[in-house]
């Protein structure tokens, strides 16, 4: 009698001690943004379908590479003149690349995220994944990871590939016609294009924090038509704003909110009073300080954790559509 009771409170304690042991070993975060992986296969199908395109077009462009390559080494191009111009016509393709793999990834994480946790919801899976030791504001930070982190990292590794194999093409390629392979290599900024698709990720997911916030909040509260409950009420406001008072603030924020990182990051005169060429822009004109001190920043990275707030406690009492 007495050793069962004395074993009562240390069996007790052993499952306190076990229980938590159990819940860490699971890692119910990694497992929730593998399970968001292995049901949104579109997260890298879509950029690395585009990146298949884009290398495609590449191998096409090698054929009038050497010839670029001529001309740069008699310092004349058609449209540049001079060693930025130079420069600039070499980084095109690879500005190029960076960009529309960007935009894509831009895409896909636009419409995960309207998705995220309304299709849940739709299919009634929401009833399954509950009934799981798992919180919901694991399940929120789990699915407003990857419009944050992982498609970001994605886009860079997916990039930073696309540029290696592009380069060392494009000096086999030059190499073989005769042309000088190493005038090209002297005169593209390679490393400088990997740090501003570096810094340029970074700077614009932090911007865009925001937009996915307000995304996955509507995805958890429309029963349907998550895109127009999105976009359709911004609309509406902007365009009553203009009709009744004459004026374009939400319009202009909108906007902001979109690319307005852009001029809060980089400086876009060089110092001879010119604008900076789009498709190559130097380290030199980055602004990372003026970047990380706009209140454009932080005021929509607040509003981003409200958001995410807010869809934490809409998916704690939503049930199936």
């Amino acid at each position: 009698m007495n050793t069962e009771s004395n074993a009562e409170p240390g069996a007790a304690l052993d499952s306190q001690v076990i229980a938590p042991a159990a819940t860490s070993a699971t890692r119910p975060m990694y497992w929730s943004v593998r399970r968001e992986l292995w049901e949104n296969r579109s997260i890298y199908i879509g950029p690395l379908a585009v990146a298949a395109v884009v290398m495609l077009g590449f191998l096409i462009s090698l054929v009038g590479l050497p010839r670029t390559v001529r001309e740069l080494t008699a310092l004349h191009t058609r449209t540049y003149t001079g060693p930025m111009g130079q420069q600039i016509v070499l980084a095109m393709p690879y500005t190029h690349v960076s960009i529309l793999i960007i935009f894509t990834a831009f895409l896909v994480g636009f419409f995960y995220s309207l998705e995220a946790l309304h299709g849940e919801r739709r299919d009634r899976s929401i009833l399954f994944w509950k009934s799981l030791p798992v919180s919901d504001l694991t399940t929120v930070l789990a699915k407003a990871s990857v419009p944050l982190m992982i498609l970001p990292l994605l886009v860079i590794a997916i990039v930073v590939v696309l540029h290696l194999i592009m380069l060392l093409l494009g000096l086999a390629a030059v190499s073989l016609s005769g042309a000088d392979a190493a005038t090209m290599w002297a005169k593209l900024p390679f490393f400088q294009l990997e740090v501003w698709l570096l810094y340029g990720v970074t700077v614009m997911t932090l911007w865009h924090a925001p937009l996915y916030g307000w995304l996955l909040l509507v995805s958890g509260w429309a029963r349907r038509a998550t895109f127009l409950w999105a976009v359709l009420p911004l609309v509406a406001f902007a365009v009553f704003e203009r009709v009744a008072f004459h004026t374009l603030h939400l319009g202009s924020l909108l906007g902001d909110r979109v690319y307005g990182f852009v001029t809060e990051a980089f400086n876009l005169t060089l110092p001879d009073g010119t604008l900076v060429d789009g498709h190559f822009i130097p380290v030199t004109q980055f602004t990372p300080l003026k970047f990380l001190s706009s209140p454009g920043l932080w005021v929509g990275l607040v509003f981003a954790g409200i958001f995410l707030a807010a869809a934490v406690r809409l998916r704690r009492y939503r049930e199936p559509i």
